[in-house]
């Protein structure tokens, strides 16, 4: 199983139905990866309310320092705000990190990060950036179900671990599975050109982020 992410193939999924196209609050400052770019505290916690229930993140920046940071700046402004569980493929992951409003995804697409060393493991819990090569992480993450150690030989490197809740992303809707070509999950092409329209519309059992935190 591999996990790309950009233009490349990349994908997971409730019976409760999620909004449409969401008001993006803070588009303007979104609209700007360049500016958003704090260095995140040493170790801080992400509160995600999800249209299944609650589940916190804790990160801790020395394990991956360029990625932490980015997932601070996404958080602190509003850019996992309805967003969808796109990519849900049971014993393995769950992927997020495509925004609802193409207008807002679209700069994110080349805002690219350097790498980081691979100092934790993938196992269940630990959060990581999705990646189509070297250097390639944007805004895409993923969420381990189980223990994915083969990942950490081909450059994934986690930066946080789910403390709180991972009962509520072991719940998060699987039935679209994997993404297309490969499986009938969304096209991810489609959802940088069309954003939430097209999930609501294709896949409206998806579950979503209603918000996403920095918790004090």
């Amino acid at each position: 199983m591999t996990i790309r992410a950009g233009i490349f193939a990349l994908g997971a999924a409730l019976l409760l139905a999620a909004p449409s196209t969401p008001a993006f609050a803070q588009a303007g400052n979104l609209a700007n990866p360049g500016a958003l770019n704090e260095k995140a505290p040493a170790t801080f916690k992400a509160k995600f309310d999800t249209s299944k229930g609650a589940f916190v993140v804790e990160v801790n920046r020395d394990w991956a320092p360029n990625g932490a940071d980015r997932f601070y700046n996404l958080v602190k402004n509003g850019f996992f705000d309805n967003v969808r569980f796109f990519r849900v493929i049971s014993g393995f992951m769950v992927q997020f990190g495509i925004n609802g409003d193409p207008n807002v995804s679209a700069p994110w697409r080349s805002a690219r990060i350097k790498d980081d060393p691979v100092r934790q493991s993938n196992k269940r819990g630990y959060i990581t950036y999705a990646m189509a090569g070297p250097d390639t992480r944007t805004t895409q993450v993923f969420i381990n179900f189980a223990d994915n150690a083969g990942l950490d030989g081909q450059g994934f490197a986690p930066f946080g671990r789910v403390i709180s809740g991972m009962d509520v992303v072991d719940k998060l809707n699987a039935e679209y599975g994997e993404g297309a070509p490969r499986g009938r999950g969304p096209d991810q092409f489609r959802m940088q050109q069309e954003g939430n329209a097209y999930l609501s519309k294709d896949f409206p059992r998806l579950d979503f982020v209603r918000k996403a935190t920095i918790e004090p």
